[in-house]
């Protein structure tokens, strides 16, 4: 959710920070902070709204320093208020802290603390963290007794006038936090890209540690006190994946990227030229024993729900194995039966997803066995898994998922196919059969880009509207659900994903000439049944837009507009659709001057409940 920065070094820190958090503002854009501790003293500087107001307030009263933590937030308790933005201090002023994360006793504790005396000066959780910080002892001593009381998940960073030589940092549970160091100093973020263009050396906190940063080095130890030794890891992503690359938006960019992402996605994993397909980081995945497996469940959040409830069509398909997908957030407080041959999927871009990764910890803990489906290496999904499938689609910063979503098609597709040869119900020929209409994706894709324009007009005709319906049928009804989505998350506009054959069960009573409804009818097995809801849908007035493939000549006499999708087979050609839907949403949102990239009350990965 927030994103968090820090830093200590030779440089001026204020510009460094800066820099860093205007990477991480997807992650929360409600109000932002710094506080730096200047000539001995903790000046902390706060604003509403996105970072560039902070900027400006800084541009007015500088500040500077060698030593800072900054932050960027997405609301949970209280308001966007300067009040409530981050860093949060003590009694004294003389102590900061930023928190990403929740303290689910907050309350508890805030009471206590106002019995003796302290004064809270806002409606958050997190400045619990600064009073109970408020002693005569060291910030380490403090956190060592102070964070087991803490329940919830939470990073932070804390930094006292006290010990201007260092910048304590901590996690339990959810939201990540990596350190950074190089010849210039020591960084602290939530987020690996913040610090790129920096350092590539980087340690990942772990749960239930405390890090000590200086400017020349890093202490790790548990809260009980023991002492880690971690070495750094060499990131090699390269700082330009992280810029827009002279598109308009992240978002743009991102919907651009899909070809070659899905190339990195195929080639990221062991493809021999019989056909088999192996996964680097498969883990058990690579072991004949994975034919006994007998029984998925998939779970995921948002748009990754999507992408699993496609691939329960893919895998029922192609496996002959049933699957169940479960919204996690559901799935992790509901009773569940699982079977040695029990295997359980959990799949999230950032892999720190926390319903996602308190559910696939819940399976383990009771004996699953847990693939992962994760875009980010190292991440806390892939850390807790038995198995993980990358995606390499590279960072995605746009607040919504685009790219991620279609690599996580081609991997569920990937996955079902060798799942599929080890039950030996695919044989070489059609494996590679299979994998070549994969290797053709990132061509038809790119004719449907070219059609850009194309999509562009058609959001001229629904911008205005206030309500549309998306309507799909078995393997494309997910994509109506994920086309939806896209919409309400970028333009506002209310919009439902619905089974086309349930139509006549409610939705049907919306239909009027206000209802645009876009609906995905590829000439499949069910498109007679797909042109029977259109033609009903018609017969009240309603508007359709069609995502049609090319070579139908029927479709376009039966609806008011029709875009042409290249031929695809049946469990592949949802990527197609994938594209137009994200393409409408990015162009109507753009003509209704919304901020594609940074939509309201939205943070790119939920890391707390």
């Amino acid at each position: 959710m927030c994103g968090i920065v820090g830093y200590i070094g030779k440089q001026d820190a204020v510009p460094i920070l800066l820099d860093c958090l205007g990477r991480l503002e997807y992650r929360g854009y409600d109000s932002a902070g710094i506080g730096i501790i200047e000539n001995g003293h903790l000046k902390i500087c706060r604003s509403v709204g996105k970072n560039s107001e902070l900027r400006k307030l800084l541009t007015s009263d500088p500040v500077h320093g060698n030593i800072g933590i900054t932050h960027t937030r997405w609301a949970t308790h209280g308001n966007p208020s300067v009040k409530n933005a981050h860093p949060h201090t003590d009694c004294t002023g003389s102590l900061a802290i930023v928190h990403n994360g929740i303290i689910e006793n907050h309350s508890i504790i805030r009471r206590k603390l106002e019995m003796s005396g302290h004064r809270f000066s806002s409606q958050t959780d997190s400045e619990v963290i600064a009073h109970l910080f408020e002693t005569d002892e060291d910030i380490e001593s403090i956190a060592k007794k102070t964070l087991p009381t803490l329940e919830g998940a939470y990073a932070l960073a804390v930094m006292s006038e006290k010990s201007p030589d260092q910048i304590l940092v901590a996690r339990n549970g959810g939201p990540p936090i990596v350190i950074g160091y190089s010849d210039e100093g020591c960084f602290i973020a939530s987020d690996i890209t913040a610090i790129l263009q920096y350092t590539r050396d980087i340690r990942t906190l772990e749960d239930g540690e405390i890090a000590l940063v200086y400017k020349d080095n890093v202490r790790i130890v548990k809260f009980n006190g023991q002492s880690v030794k971690r070495s750094s890891t060499r990131v090699s992503l390269e700082t330009k994946i992280i810029d827009k690359a002279g598109y308009s938006h992240f978002m743009l960019k991102e919907i651009y990227e899909q070809p070659e992402a899905i190339i990195n996605t195929v080639q990221g994993q062991k493809v021999s030229k019989s056909g088999k397909i192996g996964f680097p980081e498969g883990g058990f995945l690579n072991d004949t024993s994975i034919a006994s497996i007998n029984r998925i469940s998939i779970v995921a959040c948002g748009t990754s729900w999507h992408a699993a409830l496609v691939g329960k069509y893919i895998l029922e398909f192609l496996t002959k194995t049933p699957v169940s997908v479960d919204v996690a957030s559901e799935y992790r407080y509901r009773p569940h039966i699982f079977e040695k041959q029990s295997l359980v999927i959990g799949i999230s871009q950032s892999g720190e997803t926390a319903d996602t990764l308190g559910a696939i910890k819940e399976a383990r803990r009771r004996g699953a066995r847990v693939l992962s489906i994760c875009n980010v290496p190292g991440s806390s999904m892939t850390r807790e898994s038995d198995g993980v499938i990358y995606t390499h689609a590279g960072p995605e910063i746009g607040v919504a998922s685009t790219k991620s979503f279609t690599c996580q098609l081609v991997s569920l597709m990937l996955f079902a196919i060798s799942f599929g040869q080890s039950k030996g119900l695919i044989v070489p020929g059609e494996a590679k059969k299979l994998l070549n209409e994969i290797l053709e994706l990132p061509h038809l894709i790119n004719k449907i880009l070219e059609k850009d324009p194309e999509i562009s007009r058609l959001a001229e005709l629904i911008q205005n509207f206030p309500n549309v319906l998306y309507l799909g049928r078995g393997i494309h009804y997910p994509l109506a659900v994920e086309g939806a989505l896209k919409l309400k998350e970028i333009s506002y506009i209310h919009a439902e994903g619905y089974p086309a054959g349930e139509m006549k069960h409610g939705p049907i009573a919306l239909i009027d000439k206000h209802m645009p409804v876009i609906i995905i009818a590829p000439m499949d097995r069910l498109y007679g049944k797909t042109i029977a809801t259109i033609e009903e849908v018609k017969a009240r007035d309603g508007i359709v837009i069609a995502l049609a493939n090319e070579g139908d000549t029927t479709i376009a006499s039966k609806v008011d507009h029709v875009f042409y999708l290249p031929n695809a087979s049946e469990l592949l050609s949802p990527v197609l659709a994938a594209i137009p839907l994200q393409l409408l949403a990015y162009h109507i949102a753009i003509q209704r001057g919304c901020d594609v990239d940074k939509p309201r009350n939205l943070a790119k990965s939920v890391t707390v409940e």
